[in-house]
């Protein structure tokens, strides 16, 4: 667990403690499952809210520098010279978990050139690959509802990998200029 975490976190119902890097008074900071590029990270508010909307003011502000304190420091780290930064606000946006989460997706230039582009990072937030809920869901059943056809490049990350990336990142944002 990570030193800054001493209690049980969660992402809606899914237990995430181990996943966790950066905790605040309203916020919490945790390594994706599947990330759709490397370092693909999530901010949440600590308290389950779906949407932007049902947050106060003390926790919008602290969502938000988190975010942007969180950026700051998956581009150093990943090597990023930009970020997508996003939020799917309500099922219908494309919200898979019920709890209000940013997304913060370092970028290179031309990273994805392969797949049509810098915009093709919509589409994957969008599509399959981008369902954070699902791989969460199918872990804590260890196995998919429905037989799962992933690509090949992108496995869901094991919970012993996922500490590992958080406990480094945990120490990362302690580098941090805030």
């Amino acid at each position: 667990m990570p030193p800054l975490v001493n209690s049980p976190v969660y992402f809606g119902t899914f237990l995430v403690t181990p996943q966790v890097f950066h905790i605040t008074a309203h916020s919490f900071a945790l390594v994706n499952i599947k990330p759709l590029l490397p370092g693909h990270v999530l901010v949440s508010p600590r308290r389950v809210a779906g949407r932007l909307s049902d947050l106060n003011h003390a926790e919008v502000t602290d969502l938000f520098m988190t975010v942007q304190q969180v950026g700051r420091m998956v581009e150093r780290v990943y090597g990023a010279s930009s970020l997508n930064i996003a939020i799917q606000d309500g099922p219908a946006a494309g919200q898979s978990v019920p709890h209000l989460h940013t997304h913060i997706i370092p970028r290179q230039s031309a990273d994805l050139d392969e797949q049509g582009g810098s915009d093709a990072i919509y589409g994957m937030l969008e599509g399959e690959e981008g369902d954070v809920g699902k791989h969460l869901w199918e872990k804590s059943r260890r196995r998919p509802k429905f037989p799962v056809v992933d690509d090949s490049s992108r496995k869901p990350r094991t919970d012993e990998e996922m500490a590992e990336e958080a406990q480094k990142l945990a120490q990362e944002m302690t580098r941090q200029h805030l």
